[in-house]
């Protein structure tokens, strides 16, 4: 069976709740989407040159820390503004190198990813604790990968909604029952499409609409969290977004909204890390 946990809140608690900031800037057009006119580069100088700074005042505002999930290729394009981030206490885990799909990559050819995106947060003191992939997938060797180069957690699988767990391998079969091994060390903090922002918002031509109501969106993140916090014991909202998409005007004020919103039912606002070391099995 699955080795699912919760979360030691803080007296009066209810639900940890972290605020994951996927900075991808200008490297998700180039790696997971071969687009680099300048018109997609703008939309990634966006999310680095305006959004982000808005976002690191929105947070400051709250007294909030979030964890910034930043590929190498944007530390090193913008690395002033990943600096900041870092002064200012956020946490910041690895993200690839170019938002690069790990799923189909040798394991030389991804071990070589994790070390460049390894050099380049290192060149902004950051020695990361936690890993998301930037396709929410994997290939055979991501795990063990993770744990070869000490990484404590993992952000990027939908094993569970609401509480962190341990992975498993799983072994495929079409004509027989599927086996899993045993369950690695490192602890997933689960994620989920329902909770990530750019698939809901952000318009790609011809090939996704976005564009959707904050209205919408706010009431669907803002039942997920009563759900967890009304039904559940020791859950975790783990919340994915952009700078380039939820940083635009009407985006981040619907997200002030949520903030406010689950700061009155009693979030405990935490970055990943925070997650991960009040972490336990009963």
């Amino acid at each position: 069976m699955q080795k699912s946990g919760k979360v030691k809140l803080p007296p009066g608690k209810r639900v940890a709740v972290n605020i994951g900031c996927d900075f991808d800037a200008q490297s998700i057009w180039i790696g997971s989407f071969n687009l680099t006119s300048p018109a997609y580069m703008s939309r990634g100088e966006f999310g680095a040159e305006v959004a982000a700074p808005r976002l690191l005042k929105l947070f400051e505002k709250y007294n909030i820390k979030t964890t910034w999930c930043i590929p190498g290729h944007t530390v090193d394009t913008f690395t002033d503004i990943c600096k900041e981030v870092v002064a200012q206490g956020h946490e910041v885990a690895h993200h690839g190198y170019v938002h690069e799909n790990p799923t189909p990559l040798s394991y030389e050819q991804e071990e070589k990813v994790l070390l460049m995106g390894l050099e380049s947060l290192d060149r902004i003191g950051v020695k990361p604790r936690g890993y998301r992939s930037p396709y929410w997938d994997f290939s055979p060797n991501t795990l063990s990968l993770l744990e070869k180069y000490g990484f404590q957690y993992d952000s990027s699988l939908m094993g569970n909604d609401l509480h962190p767990y341990r992975p498993r391998p799983v072994e495929v079969h079409a004509d027989k029952a599927n086996v899993f091994g045993p369950a690695y060390n490192i602890v997933e903090i689960p994620v989920s499409w329902y909770l990530d922002d750019f698939p809901q918002m952000e318009y790609l031509t011809g090939g996704q609409e976005g564009m959707r109501p904050t209205r919408d969106i706010f009431d669907r993140w803002a039942s997920i969290f009563d759900y967890a916090c009304d039904q559940l014991d020791g859950a975790c909202y783990v919340l994915t977004t952009h700078p380039q998409t939820i940083g635009r005007a009407h985006t981040i004020q619907m997200l002030e909204k949520l903030i406010q919103y689950m700061e009155s039912r009693g979030a405990w606002f935490a970055t990943l890390g925070e997650i991960y070391d009040n972490y336990y099995e009963e």
